[in-house]
């Protein structure tokens, strides 16, 4: 049985519950708060019960519980709910995992709530990318649907980020115990993993693409009232196109979605990088309608970044901080982003544009896509060279990442040593810049 209101426990393990958040087949989900950290967290808690040895029942919800439980600690992405520990108690073994105040992508099923289409995009787009880390780290998630997506609101209550959860039903290829097959949930799972074969990660690519036609028509992509007619059309049928079922849906946005939802794993995109690509280029091309104009979109961001080489070092989760911890601004031709004297607070690395940089009046200096402006005055030891030396004016709209000294103590160690040797590459190279202009000055000029 559930736990109800008036059985609520107090206590589980260290930790003190608060209330209870949900259920699920086999356990019970708790709101409760780690005294030591201070923070709340989300506990799932297996159901006690003693079946018969030999049911059918009494191993498979402790390999659920073992799956996750193998992944405690490992998980470490923006986009994926972090699974903090695992306690195998005999009778009602836990976990605490990351707790995720909001609703699940579920709500945002209903024909009455969808939301705008490039906010799903978006979305899937994140979900793509860390799905795409998951399975770097070797794992098949298997149940990917939109009540195990969980959306991040904003104190307004909009959608603002979302998070991977649920691994469960996770197929680990480096694991070496026995795990469960024929596990998902039918609406969103493909012909191959209906028949319990082998999967790759085009399994979870098709079951993300059955959630993305969900949310973006309000319905899934097959429906029937009983299992074995929804079998049939996922195996048979082809979803109805998207255009035409809701307004602002493009060809280009109904492609990408059926393509993912193709009935063999090879007509679908070969990984999760290539989905993910397509998925940003939809909003890159405005080929879905744009919610809110002027915006630097995360996709955008996160591919403007991938592309910068003083960038090259970073990884997928180190770029997804700076997505979040920089400032994003466009500037329109002639704006200044520094005067001369002005002190340095701040440096700006430019994603899209060129700036024009002057001393005394005069132009010294063309910067462009992946130059970072401002970093001398930034890092200079001491106030009285914390000074700008030159204008630097916008000459071609410009998009910058601006940092300050409080963003860049958020940023994780990995992430600012990162930072770091980013740094050591632009002065070694300014340095051999102005070595060659000392000797060589006419070939400079």
């Amino acid at each position: 049985m559930s736990v109800t209101a008036d059985d609520l426990p107090s206590h589980i393990g260290r930790y003190q519950v608060l209330r209870r958040l949900g259920e699920g087949a086999t356990s019970d989900v708790f709101l409760a708060r780690d005294p030591f950290q201070q923070h709340d967290v989300a506990i799932k808690r297996m159901r006690a019960w003693a079946p018969p040895p030999d049911a059918p029942g009494s191993d498979f919800s402790n390999r659920f519980f073992s799956a996750e439980a193998a992944l405690a600690g490992r998980l470490h992405h923006p986009n994926v709910v972090a699974i903090l520990d695992a306690v195998a108690e005999d009778s009602s073994p836990y976990l605490v995992m990351e707790y995720v105040p909001g609703v699940t992508l579920k709500h945002f099923c209903r024909s009455d709530r969808l939301l705008a289409l490039d906010q799903i995009v978006e979305l899937a787009f994140k979900c793509a990318m860390a799905l795409g880390y998951v399975y770097r780290q070797g794992l098949i998630h298997r149940d990917v649907k939109p009540a195990n997506l969980l959306a991040v609101l904003d104190g307004s209550g909009q959608v603002v980020d979302v998070k991977v959860s649920d691994f469960g039903s996770a197929l680990n290829l480096n694991a070496d115990a026995t795990q469960i097959h024929r596990v998902g949930s039918l609406a969103y799972m493909p012909p191959e993993q209906i028949e319990g074969g082998d999967v790759d990660c085009r399994a979870d690519i098709y079951a993300l693409g059955a959630v993305l036609y969900h949310l973006i028509g309000g319905r899934p992509p097959f429906d029937a009232p009983h299992q074995m007619a929804l079998m049939h059309q996922i195996y048979h049928q082809a979803p109805l196109p998207l255009v035409g079922q809701r307004e602002g849906v493009s060809e280009a946005l109904d492609a990408v979605v059926l393509r993912a939802l193709a009935k063999a794993p090879h007509e679908r995109y070969a990984d999760w990088d290539a989905f993910a690509q397509a998925l940003s280029a939809l909003v890159a091309g405005q080929q879905v309608p744009l919610n809110r104009l002027g915006e630097v979109r995360d996709s955008e961001r996160f591919n403007l970044l991938r592309a910068l080489e003083f960038f090259s070092e970073f990884g997928d989760v180190q770029l997804w901080e700076v997505v979040r911890r920089a400032r994003w601004r466009r500037y329109p031709v002639g704006h200044a982003l520094f005067k001369r004297g002005q002190e340095g607070n701040s440096f700006h690395i430019i994603a899209q544009g060129e700036v024009e940089v002057f001393r005394d009046g005069r132009l010294v200096a063309t910067l462009g896509a992946g130059t970072s402006v401002g970093e001398m005055a930034y890092l200079a030891p001491n106030p009285d060279l914390r000074k700008h030396s030159a204008d630097i004016r916008v000459s071609q709209e410009c998009t910058t990442i601006c940092f300050q000294p409080e963003t860049v103590g958020q940023l994780s160690p990995e992430c600012q040593h990162r930072f770091d040797r980013g740094f050591i590459r632009v002065l070694v190279r300014r340095l051999h810049a102005a070595h060659e202009a000392l000797h060589h000055p006419r070939r400079i000029l």
